[in-house]
């Protein structure tokens, strides 16, 4: 079989309903439309939600707190996470992948204190505590906010 011998199956395509050509195609006058009212106008489609005039539920909804749209989430990592890399290992977004500490970046790495670390280790990230910070550097290590 090659390419140009494709064809598809008996009966799965269609060609379209041609509308409003006359009364003895079956699809003319009303064009399938019915007598008059609102989904027989022309542009008479509702938005999503609507219901008719009444009060639609999203509206009726009590509406609660504040979602910031330009919130940053991070990916958080722990310091006793760390302690998988050997002595004088560069720490990044890449080498914390491939480690299976980070699974998703977000908006990068935020290094927290919980923990302790106890190789010397150099940690390129997006975000760092002061705790962390200085518990690293406390080890010999230091940290590099990118």
């Amino acid at each position: 079989m090659e390419l140009h011998e494709l064809k598809p199956s008996e009966g799965s395509r269609h060609s379209r309903k041609r509308l409003g050509r006359g009364t003895s195609s079956g699809v003319g006058k009303t064009a399938g439309r019915g007598q008059k009212g609102q989904l027989a106008r022309s542009g008479g489609k509702t938005r999503l939600g609507f219901e008719g005039g009444q009060m639609p539920l999203f509206r009726r909804m009590p509406k609660r707190g504040f979602k910031n749209i330009n919130r940053k989430e991070y990916a958080i990592v722990n310091l006793k996470d760390l302690n998988k890399f050997s002595d004088g290992a560069e720490v990044n977004l890449q080498t914390l992948k491939e480690a299976g500490i980070v699974k998703k970046e977000f908006n990068g790495v935020k290094l927290l204190a919980n923990g302790e670390v106890k190789a010397k280790l150099t940690v390129k990230v997006a975000k760092s505590s002061d705790a962390a910070t200085k518990a690293i550097e406390a080890a010999g290590g230091s940290v590099e906010v990118i």
